[in-house]
Order: structure tokens, then C-alpha cells, then sequence
């Protein structure tokens, strides 16, 4: 999807926004909303603001232990209000689209 947006994003430039998300009343361009899409992802992955990563749920091993607060799971599927991950965690396609994103944000903000 988000590859989908940058493409058609070139294509388009700035003359095609989109209200994302939908019913706020907040119109971007395709490329924004590819990046919103990346951050929200990877977010799933990183600290908020209390020390817990919403892709480790409520699970205290996870979430707290430092053997374990760091081993990153990978899921196949997450929780669409809490970011909790579910499904199988052995899956790698997640591993490399969040990798992805992350090389891709890095490398726009080296070149801003």
C-alpha cells in the first residue's frame, strides 16, 4: 500500500490530496500519507512515552523484563486500536517492511 502511494504519488505530484483520515476533514497528498502510514507502522515497534512498545501488548516478560524488552516479535497481524501484536510471531515479512521504512525515513530526512 504504501509503495502504491509513493508510485502514484510521482505520478500525481501535489494536485491530488486525499482526506486521511477519512471524516477528519484533513486533506493531504499521496506522499504525506505514505509517510503517516510508515510512522504509524513503525510506531507499533517503538517506546511511547511510558516505556512500552504497543506491539508487545500487555505482557509483562515483553514489556519489562531486560532479557526480553528488547527481542523485538515480529507479528502477523496487530490490534487495530492497540497496536498489540497477534497471530503468529515468526513471521519475517514485517521484520523487512518495518527495516524498510525505517532505511527510508532515514535516508529523507539525511537528504532534507
Amino acid at each position: 500500500m504504501i509503495r502504491a502511494l509513493r508510485k502514484y504519488a510521482a505520478y500525481f505530484g501535489r494536485s491530488l490530496r486525499c482526506e486521511f483520515p477519512v471524516g477528519s476533514g484533513v486533506y493531504l497528498t499521496l506522499d504525506q500519507i505514505a509517510e503517516e502510514l510508515s510512522r504509524r507502522l513503525i510506531r507499533l515497534f517503538l517506546r511511547d512515552e511510558t516505556g512500552r512498545r504497543p506491539a508487545l501488548g500487555e505482557e509483562p516478560l515483553f514489556q519489562e523484563d531486560p532479557h526480553w524488552r528488547d527481542s523485538l516479535l515480529f507479528y502477523e497481524y496487530f490490534h487495530g486500536e492497540t497496536g498489540q501484536g497477534l497471530g503468529a510471531s515468526h513471521q519475517t515479512g514485517w521484520t523487512a517492511l518495518v527495516a524498510k521504512l525505517l532505511d527510508e525515513i532515514g535516508t529523507t530526512q539525511r537528504q532534507e
